[in-house]
């Protein structure tokens, strides 16, 4: 049995976004929320929502217990860039990518 919750288009890059996954990986759910929210990183805040709502979801879809979740899967994958131009010197233009990421995270309980 296993919750899964997905954010797609966020917007911040998904190299940023995998280092933070990192950290939480295999970790049960309530200590994956205090290092997301100790952590001083953009992708924090973006995933400290989305496994609430996984957490969410395990509990009132699927009847799980809250306190033996673990995050089992957690990966991002880039969304669509947004591109953006930057008048420069000279009448030039300066191109700017903007990445999206598409985050999917899925919880399970511990045997």
């Amino acid at each position: 049995m296993e919750a899964k919750a997905s954010a797609p288009y966020v917007r911040i890059a998904p190299r940023k976004v995998q280092i933070v996954l990192d950290l939480i990986r295999n970790k049960p759910a309530d200590e994956a929320l205090a290092i997301l929210k100790f952590t001083p990183k953009a992708a924090c805040e973006p995933l400290a929502k989305l496994l609430k709502s996984a957490m969410a979801n395990a509990e009132n879809n699927f009847n799980m217990d809250v306190d033996r979740l673990y995050v089992a899967e957690c990966t991002v994958s880039q969304g669509p860039t947004l591109k953006r131009i930057r008048p420069r010197a000279h009448g030039r233009a300066f191109r700017i990518n903007k990445k999206t990421s598409h985050i999917n995270l899925v919880l399970k309980e511990m045997d």
